[in-house]
């Protein structure tokens, strides 16, 4: 498995673990749903190419009602940078809007 800090450089399993308390990007409640948009820090791209190393996700979760997350979600969209991840999250927040 190989690791990334949010700059998309190569790092260790331990810096990679040290650094993972600050991994929430933005988080965004849209009514009864929570846009998360977080840094996994590991290559989430499972393609056997060259493409760049996915290292941040954006998934939409349900509150339920009593205010803990429902962490079954059908959108699920990864990036390769912090700034494709902030665009990729405002873009989540907007469609689900939308639905409201």
């Amino acid at each position: 498995m190989a690791y990334y800090d949010r700059q998309g450089n190569s790092i260790s399993m331990e810096q990679w673990g040290d650094l993972r308390k600050d991994k929430v990007v933005e988080q965004t409640r849209v009514v009864s749903q929570m846009v998360s948009t977080v840094w996994l820090g590991m290559d989430h791209n499972y393609r056997m190419d060259d493409s760049p190393p996915l290292i941040f996700e954006t998934m939409v979760f349900h509150i339920k009602e009593d205010g803990e997350w429902d962490f079954s979600s059908d959108y699920c969209e990864r990036y390769s940078t912090e700034e494709e991840a902030m665009a990729g999250h405002l873009r989540a927040v907007e469609e689900f809007q939308g639905r409201t």
